[in-house]
């Protein structure tokens, strides 16, 4: 499959209707990372809701600094600034937001996506796309944050099999599963509105609504998992999230709970 449209600010704003999301939006053509271009302007002084979009990516990331696959003019990448209303502690819950629109976005495609922690969204247990959420600080308070997404939308299978080898088999695409090729400015369009209606909600809220709304997604609690940290690894069952956004996972021996944050998780079965 291949895609059948070019990103365009006037197409995805003619399906959009946002308060804080998309104030101000930059669409390029291949870049290194969106978060890096908006991190850039961030620094320059770019204002709440400030949004960068990307036909492509050369240098893109996911966690623990893994390179995310972005061909040219076949999925989604999008970033976007938020400056109002973070604690340090609010940001693993803040976080949640991207994935839980991509996988709003998804849902009204008529698909049913899950979320694994903390923000990979698969489709059919394959990844299909994925949030990373970067923060700069002043001292201890947040000064600005950004929620950076891909997704795979029309690339096909066979392509992310040559590009990433034995992963891409654990890989998919909205197009693979829906069968059809995605309207790429429609669906730009919903996942932003779906991103403004979570952040409005976490700002009047708090995060006790996007913890509800993540644990209703979730795919790993109740099954046992690797844990993999740079000083130690251990095995578990998952137990769900906690109010901060940190998942609880057995630990070794004692069974208790232990508080996962950065480590990397693989599933046991």
């Amino acid at each position: 499959m291949i895609g059948v449209d070019t990103l365009s600010i006037e197409a995805i704003r003619r399906h959009l209707d946002t308060e804080v999301v998309a104030r101000h939006v930059y669409l390029f053509g291949d870049v290194a990372s969106t978060n890096d271009v908006l991190g850039r302007l961030a620094a320059s002084g770019a204002g709440d809701g400030t949004t960068v979009l990307a036909e492509g990516q050369s240098d893109a990331r996911g966690r623990h600094g893994r390179a995310w696959f972005s061909p040219s003019g076949v999925n989604l990448y999008a970033s976007v600034l938020f400056r109002h209303g973070l604690a340090p502690r609010d940001v693993a819950v803040f976080s949640f937001t991207g994935s839980l629109a991509v996988a709003d976005a998804i849902k009204d495609l008529g698909l049913h996506p899950a979320i694994k922690w903390p923000n990979d969204v698969l489709l059919d247990r394959k990844k299909v796309g994925g949030a990373l959420i970067e923060c700069a600080m002043r001292g201890d308070a947040v000064e600005s944050l950004i929620v950076g997404v891909g997704v795979n939308l029309n690339i096909g299978p066979a392509a992310l099999r040559e590009a990433l080898g034995p992963a891409g088999l654990a890989s998919t695409s909205v197009s693979a599963a829906l069968g059809a090729d995605v309207d790429r400015n429609a669906f730009a369009a919903s996942y932003l509105k779906h991103l403004d209606a979570w952040v409005q909600r976490f700002r009047a809220e708090g995060p006790a609504p996007i913890v509800a709304a993540w644990r209703q997604r979730d795919i790993l609690t109740g099954r046992r998992v690797e844990v993999r940290g740079e000083r130690e690894s251990y095995t578990g069952r998952v137990l769900g999230v906690d109010a901060t956004g940190h998942l609880l996972v057995e630990g070794p021996a004692t069974g208790r709970p232990r508080a996962v944050l950065n480590e990397e998780i693989r599933v046991l079965d």
